[in-house]
């Protein structure tokens, strides 16, 4: 594919670098002449120093032959422009990165109204916040013991878990994991002392090891179980910072509307739940799974703005709102705040969110949610003794490659320490692959089929037996660089979601 990425800051630097990794036709527009020099000089495309607005840098980036265009500058005007400029070219994938609410909320409006797409002809606003917070709400449900990877049209997902001496998984062979686990379950990744293993049968887990647990619900909870988790039910959930990031978690889990087993609700703008005809039309902020409550919640939220915590009062009345300081010791001691079953930090300074995380649970609180900026802060917190740790910059490229690559996955591509992808084929008639089975027929090294989606039948993680048929999706976890075997393998080439399945604003 050719891609055009306009802005080269973090998010458009590992967006960019993912996708060369993948052997795709990148060019970049940035307008800092400092920052286009240092992308210039580190990655292998082009890269035009220009202003991203400018239809003859578009132009001159190949917008008339491109198959996506990504805006992510920092400015939420800018990209929606770029993106207007380029909606004559119909055909082409335009995402924009927009952090203003205004501006979601009279997208959603519109398409309300004129039951259409986005009216600068936005195919997908990736809102960061939403991203994390989904991320956020996706580990609570499940105990927050572990990041979760959720797969948008399948009941499957993946937890990653560290190993806990002792437990059961401690010197488990992977061969014997269905001794212990029953139902379909899958490890696809060990990382261990740094290093992504990709497990055979006979690899044997460790204490200390991180492992990535593919299964549906169920299994995934007896997965944390036997990983040396103590089960303990979360009753009390603290959320630091109540702007934008922490409300949009309130609101996840101060929704009264209980959602069916593993199925997604949406709610709009006010937090109201999309059902029927409107469904067709959602809006960036149509995210929230409303989660399914295990016993009674309380959520207390903390913020230091006295004209927020007014704002959150009125907004959730279900939930305690204090306007204290979450540094001053003698507050936490006061309000018992140490007594948390969950702690969530979602200021907009990440430093404050791994200090107060890892503080409060010196203090008692059994388990802990941070929010950061990058990935690099995620790795200090994880260290530090954070349960959960999303970096939202992160998140947010991960929601664009998995528009780039069809939608079949939802907020992940890359896991590890970057090296290792998932990858989602549908296999062609007439492949290589057609009607082989999949002990007989060999991928490239460091490439594992990990799960089988079959439209009309219930999804699966494959065996040897599994017979390779035309018109199956394949999720598949390789080592970055093994896209274009696979591709010749399943005869194949990885789109761009089309907009007859993906509206605009829409999550896949």
């Amino acid at each position: 594919m050719r891609i055009i990425i306009v802005g080269a800051g973090l998010v458009g630097t590992q967006v960019a670098r993912f996708l060369i990794e993948e052997k795709h036709d990148i060019a970049i527009i940035e307008s800092n002449e400092e920052r286009a020099r240092h992308v210039s000089n580190r990655l292998d495309c082009m890269v035009l120093h220009d202003e991203g607005n400018s239809i003859v840098a578009l132009e001159e980036a190949g917008i008339a032959k491109a198959d996506a265009l990504i805006c992510v500058t920092d400015s939420d005007e800018v990209n929606m422009i770029i993106c207007g400029l380029a909606a004559r070219h119909t055909k082409l994938l335009k995402i924009a990165r927009v952090r203003n609410d205004e501006y979601v909320r009279r997208n959603f409006q519109y398409q309300m109204e004129m039951k259409d797409s986005s009216p600068m002809g936005i195919d997908f606003f990736i809102h960061p916040d939403v991203e994390a917070a989904r991320s956020a709400l996706d580990a609570i449900e499940h105990g927050a013991v572990g990041n979760i990877l959720s797969f948008a049209d399948t009941p499957f997902e993946i937890g990653t878990m560290d190993i806990a001496p002792g437990s059961s998984f401690d010197g488990l062979l992977l061969k014997d994991l269905n001794s212990i686990i029953e139902g379909d379950s899958l490890i696809i990744l060990i990382e261990r002392k740094g290093e992504s293993i990709l497990p055979m049968g006979s690899t044997e887990l460790c204490s200390g090891d991180r492992i990535y647990f593919l299964s549906k619900e169920k299994e995934l909870n007896e997965g944390f179980k036997h990983s040396g988790y103590a089960e303990k039910p979360i009753r009390k959930i603290g959320i630091v910072g109540g702007k934008r990031l922490g409300s949009l978690i309130a609101m996840g889990l101060l929704s009264k509307q209980r959602r069916k087993a593993n199925e997604a609700r949406d709610v709009d703008e006010n937090g109201e739940i999309i059902t029927g005809k409107r469904k067709k039309s959602k809006g960036i902020l149509s995210f929230l799974k409303t989660l399914v409550p295990r016993s009674l919640r309380r959520v207390i939220i903390i913020e230091e703005d006295k004209g927020i915590c007014k704002e959150l009062a009125g907004r959730f009345p279900d939930a305690l709102i204090l306007n204290e300081d979450i540094s001053d010791e003698t507050f936490i001691a006061e309000e018992k705040i140490d007594d948390l079953d969950l702690i969530v930090t979602a200021t907009d300074h990440q430093e404050l969110n791994i200090i107060t995380a890892v503080y409060l649970k010196s203090r008692g609180v059994s388990r802990a949610i941070a929010m950061v900026d990058s990935k690099g802060y995620a790795t200090i917190a994880k260290q530090l003794g954070v349960d959960v740790v999303i970096p939202i910059k992160t998140v947010v490229v991960d929601s664009i490659l998995s528009k780039l690559i069809g939608g079949g996955i939802k907020g992940v591509h890359s896991l590890g320490e970057g090296n290792v992808d998932i990858i989602e084929v549908e296999i062609v008639p007439g492949c290589k692959a057609e009607g082989q089975s999949l002990k007989d027929f060999s991928l490239p090294e460091g490439a594992l089929v990990m799960l089988v989606n079959r439209k009309t039948e219930e999804d699966f993680i494959p065996h040897g037996d599994y017979v390779y048929t035309a018109g199956h999706r394949l999720f598949l976890i390789a080592q970055n660089g093994t896209e274009k075997e696979i591709e010749t393998i399943f005869g194949t080439e990885l789109k761009p979601g089309t907009r007859d399945e993906n509206k605009a604003g829409e999550k896949s």
